[in-house]
């Protein structure tokens, strides 16, 4: 397994996080090791989720995990490979601060539904229909976001440049007001 490089706006190829991705067709072992390189990826950078285009390839793939209890996340920890997601259903609406691998030293307000259904592939190709709530619901939208080229900040209520202050504590600064 190998930790990927992640996409950011100063990248090369940067031109690939704003493009719609391509439907994955075949599912073998090199689709597999990708799968694994990926998390492998999203965890050293201590994210919750990670889509293809953040590791520059044009396809409809995305991880993701998060705990069903962050109150004890070691123990109910849910890794979720994604392949070809469609949001069936959305329902409900909620601002949160987001982050993003792309775009480190950022945050932003954005209003995302609070339910959804989502139907996607395993790394078998078997379908999965789950029902995602709360944090879990904003981090698929998130994910799946980038799968059609659209960045949190396309979506941003507020932006705030993250910085550390000289007490480590963590500060958001407003970057400037984006119209909704």
């Amino acid at each position: 397994m190998a930790v990927l490089e992640i996409v950011t706006p100063k990248s090369a190829n940067a031109g690939i996080l704003r493009n719609p991705t391509r439907r994955v067709r075949t599912f073998d072992a090199a689709l597999h090791t990708l799968l694994d390189d990926m998390i492998l990826t999203m965890r050293d950078a201590n994210g919750a989720g990670l889509a293809a285009p953040q590791i520059g390839l044009d396809q409809r793939i995305s991880v993701i995990e998060w705990p069903e209890d962050p109150d004890n996340p070691e123990e109910t920890m849910r890794r979720y490979e994604v392949i070809n997601p469609e949001i069936i259903k959305a329902k409900g609406a909620e601002e949160g601060q987001e982050g993003c691998l792309s775009l480190p030293g950022l945050a932003a307000d954005v209003v995302r539904a609070t339910f959804l259904l989502v139907k996607f592939q395993d790394r078998h190709g078997a379908e999965v229909r789950l029902k995602a709530y709360d944090w879990l619901a904003r981090i698929f939208q998130h994910e799946i976001d980038h799968l059609n080229g659209v960045l949190m900040t396309d979506r941003a209520e507020a932006l705030y440049r993250i910085v550390e202050n000289e007490q480590g504590e963590v500060e958001l600064i407003p970057l400037e007001r984006v119209a909704a």
